[in-house]
C-alpha cells in the first residue's frame, strides 16, 4: 500500500478528516460537526472519531499512517504542537497539547499547523493558486482567516502572518469576537454575523434566518442558510452579506496595498458557497481601495472545496 498521510480540517462547524494519498489524492473521508459545548478535550474526541472514520473509509488503521497533520484554528504552535486561544471553538481559552492528546488516541506522529495557512497551501500546490508565485488566501467562514505564500514559499512571520480577519476596517467599530473593535471579522465572519442577525431580530427586525435555521435543523446560521436566505431575499440577510463584502473588500486591498501579490484565493465555507455569486461586487469593493488599481491581483475561488483544508493538513507530515 502506498505511503498515506492523514489529515484534519478544525474548523468552527465543522471537522473533516481524509486520507490522503501521496499524489494529493483523498482515498477516505469523514465529516462530523464541531462540538458546540464542552472545551478541548471533547473537541479532540470528535477529530480522533472523524480521523478513524476517514481511516476505515481508506481501509487502512490509523496507526499505519506515516503521519497525521492537523490544520486548527488559534495560535497553532507546530513547534510544540499545543493549540492556544481559539476562540471560535468552545471552552478554549488557554493553551491544550492537541499533537499530544490526538498521537495518544491514534498512534501515530501529529504535527500541527494554522488551519487557514495550510489550507492556502494546498490551494497554491494542488488548487486555484498553482499558476501563482504570491498569494494571500482569504478563508471566509466562521471567523476570517488569511494564508501567504510569498516568492513560491510559506509565510509565518514569528507565528502570527496572515491575520486579515483582525485588518481593522473601521476605527472603533463592531466588537470583534477577538474583543477588539473594528476588524474585519466583525463584519465578515459567519459567527459576527449570527450575532448582529439575532441582535436585530430581537429588536424588531423581520428576517427568516432563524427561521430557516430552525427548519432545516442546523445549530447554527451556516453558509446554505444564508444563501436559502438570499435566495428568498430577505432584507436583513441581503443588507448583512452586503456588509460583509464591503468589509471583505476594504480589508483585502489593505493587504494587497501592503504586499502586492499575484493573487486572491477566497475560500472557508462562505467563501466556497458565495464566491462565485458575490464575485463582482466583492472585486468592485477591493478595487476602490487599491493604491494601483489598474493592475489588480486575480481573485479566485478555492477549487480544492471542503477538502482542501484536510489535504493542507496532511502536507504538514512531509515538512
Amino acid at each position: 500500500m502506498a505511503e498515506l498521510r492523514g489529515g484534519i480540517d478544525l474548523g468552527g462547524t465543522k471537522i473533516q478528516a481524509g486520507i490522503v494519498d501521496p499524489g494529493g489524492e483523498v482515498v477516505g473521508e469523514a465529516r462530523h460537526p464541531t462540538p458546540t459545548e464542552g472545551g478541548p478535550e471533547d473537541v479532540a474526541a470528535a477529530m480522533a472519531t472523524a480521523l478513524r472514520e476517514a481511516a476505515e473509509d481508506a481501509g487502512v488503521e490509523p496507526d499505519a499512517l506515516i503521519g497525521i497533520g492537523v490544520g486548527s484554528p488559534g495560535d497553532a504552535d507546530e513547534k510544540t504542537g499545543a493549540v492556544s486561544s481559539a476562540r471560535n471553538l468552545p471552552g478554549w481559552e488557554g493553551s491544550f497539547p492537541l499533537a499530544e492528546n490526538l498521537q495518544e488516541a491514534l498512534g501515530t506522529e501529529v504535527k500541527i499547523g494554522n488551519d487557514v495557512q495550510v489550507a492556502t497551501e494546498a490551494e497554491f500546490e494542488l488548487g486555484a493558486g498553482k499558476e501563482f508565485e504570491s498569494l494571500i488566501g482569504v478563508f471566509w467562514g466562521t471567523g476570517v482567516g488569511g494564508g501567504l505564500v510569498l516568492a513560491g514559499k510559506p509565510w509565518l512571520g514569528r507565528g502570527a502572518a496572515g491575520e486579515i480577519g483582525h485588518v481593522v476596517v473601521k476605527r472603533g467599530g463592531a466588537k470583534c469576537p477577538c474583543g477588539r473593535e473594528g476588524c474585519l471579522e466583525a463584519y465578515a465572519g459567519r459567527k459576527a454575523m449570527e450575532a448582529e442577525a439575532r441582535s436585530r431580530h430581537e429588536d424588531g427586525e423581520k428576517t427568516d434566518l432563524l427561521k430557516l435555521m430552525e427548519k432545516h435543523d442546523k445549530p447554527r446560521l451556516t453558509s446554505g442558510i444564508w444563501e436559502r436566505a438570499l435566495d428568498h431575499e430577505d432584507k436583513l440577510a441581503e443588507e448583512l452579506i452586503e456588509r460583509a463584502v464591503e468589509a471583505l473588500g476594504t480589508g483585502i486591498a489593505s493587504a494587497i496595498n501592503l504586499l502586492d501579490v499575484e493573487a486572491v484565493i477566497l475560500g472557508g465555507g462562505l467563501g466556497i458557497r458565495f464566491g462565485e455569486r458575490l464575485m463582482e461586487p466583492l472585486t468592485q469593493e477591493m478595487e476602490k481601495h487599491l493604491f494601483v488599481n489598474e493592475r489588480p491581483p486575480a481573485v479566485r475561488v478555492a477549487s480544492l472545496g471542503d477538502l482542501g483544508g484536510a489535504i493542507g493538513a496532511s502536507l504538514l507530515v512531509s515538512r
